[in-house]
């Protein structure tokens, strides 16, 4: 079978997350599973404050694993452009590591953003990305 298309579980993952191409194809097939309502951690920390002025309700934001020393299942959180908004509190990531580094696609959609003084709440939600 010299004319098989192999694509390990790895690369899969980083093909379907690009914008256009094989994910815009496979979009029909796949469905989003619910998990877990959660908020971004550390968006104090951010260099560009101004970013998460552009956060809005219904967002969807990107979840990447972070090799991070001081958080061995640190979950960076972005958002369409790549720009880093935070984290997935560390209280809340051991299971979405987990089930991120068996190959699993999670990402988040943004439930609200509220100004409390000069500091954003951002809650999201976390979803399974099922194909």
């Amino acid at each position: 079978m010299d004319n098989e298309l192999m694509v390990s579980q790895k690369n899969m993952v980083a093909l379907l997350s690009q914008e256009a191409g094989l994910s815009e194809a496979i979009k029909p097939l796949s469905r989003e599973i619910f998990l877990f309502d959660s908020y971004i951690a550390g968006t104090t920390h951010i260099e560009d404050e101004s970013i998460l002025g552009e956060i809005k309700e219904g967002t969807k934001v990107i979840m990447r694993r972070e090799d991070n020393r001081f958080d061995d299942n640190a979950i960076l959180i972005l958002d369409e452009k790549q720009r880093k908004l935070g984290y997935v509190p560390e209280k809340d990531n051991v299971v979405f590591a987990r089930l991120m580094d068996a190959g699993k696609l999670l990402i988040g959609k943004v439930n609200k953003h509220v100004m409390k003084g000069s500091f954003h709440q951002i809650g999201i939600g976390i979803y399974l990305v099922d194909f």
